[in-house]
């Protein structure tokens, strides 16, 4: 079994690899690749009816109706939060997303950015490039027994909690939408919300971004959180209101580290690089060399395992 039309938006020749591009090409009878801003999209997409994207991709209910044929909807990425998936289902349209292939590096990522940032080694080694190895002005401050919280703990949260707990040796406390009582044997204890943003250290957020998790990090959770707290959030911005972020940057008190500036508007990303306690970094978090491998190849399988009769990583 084969699709007849298989649209890719915002695709090059190459992206998928030379060994999925030819899975691929098994899998469909057509294939067509449109820049993301094409005007062509709504007229491929009348006979469409396997439609590829990538993170970040809105898909709504227009979209959906533009494409009567539409049976699946791939996403090269985890988070989906952008497609209308109830709308989706009622459509009796199939979403699959890639879960589980970047763990081990968004998860790893976090501590990197932390240790960065206490230890201030940006400024360390721009100053030995130039020439200056005096540690003199140089202060830090360590993760072992420090109060480490994580809100969700989903694969990448409880990643992260493992390694605070046995590699860092930290207090490890999480929040989860559903308790998770194996996690707490290991030692990983659950506190409210509210607590955990009052009484952390460290923060680590990895919550998935759908409807119900948007601005999550709202005003009044914000305020909560302790002074001299290092936040890092490697998931999507949509979870945090940006202006009461900004509020709580202007005091001074925290610092807020994230890799998803891409998906930020122009006019959010220059109010919160205005802030020295405002960390942007690229999404860089699943850019390994074994979850680009495993992110490709989950990316297939779904697709070829959908027309088996047998879809994985189905979210609606």
């Amino acid at each position: 079994m084969r699709f007849k039309k298989i649209t890719m938006i915002g695709y090059s020749k190459g992206d998928l690899g030379e060994v999925q591009e030819k899975r691929l090409a098994k899998l469909g009878t057509e294939i067509v690749m449109l820049p993301k801003n094409s005007k062509d999209i709504t007229k491929h997409l009348l006979t469409t009816d396997c439609l590829l994207v990538k993170l970040g991709a809105s898909i709504d209910k227009a979209t959906i109706d533009a494409a009567p044929k539409l049976k699946y909807i791939g996403m090269l990425g985890t988070g989906h939060g952008r497609i209308d998936a109830a709308y989706a289902t009622k459509k009796g349209t199939i979403i699959c997303n890639i879960a589980g292939y970047s763990t081990e590096g968004v998860a790893e990522l976090v501590f990197g950015l932390i240790i960065e940032h206490i230890r201030d080694l940006e400024r360390a080694k721009s100053q030995a490039r130039n020439g200056d190895y005096s540690e003199a002005t140089f202060k830090g401050y360590e993760i072992k027994d420090k109060k480490f919280g994580v809100i969700g703990l989903g694969r990448i949260g409880q990643r992260v909690a493992e390694i605070a707990l046995k590699g860092f040796d930290a207090k490890v406390s999480y929040w989860s939408k559903n308790r998770k009582k194996d996690s707490e044997k290991q030692g990983i204890a659950y506190q409210n919300i509210d607590a955990l943003l009052t009484n952390s250290d460290f923060i680590s957020i990895n919550l998935a971004y759908v409807p119900q998790t948007e601005y999550f990090l709202n005003k009044q959770r914000i305020r909560l959180i302790k002074p001299g707290a290092v936040v890092v959030n490697v998931a999507p911005m949509e979870l945090v209101d940006i202006n009461a972020l900004e509020q709580r940057l202007k005091n001074g008190d925290i610092t807020f580290i994230l890799d998803h500036s891409d998906e930020l508007s122009s006019t959010d990303a220059k109010r919160l690089a205005k802030y020295k306690n405002c960390i942007m970094y690229p999404p860089v978090g699943y850019i390994t060399k074994e979850a680009t491998q495993a992110k490709l190849s989950m990316f297939v399988d779904n697709i070829a395992n959908y027309l088996k009769g047998s879809p994985t990583n189905k979210v609606n």
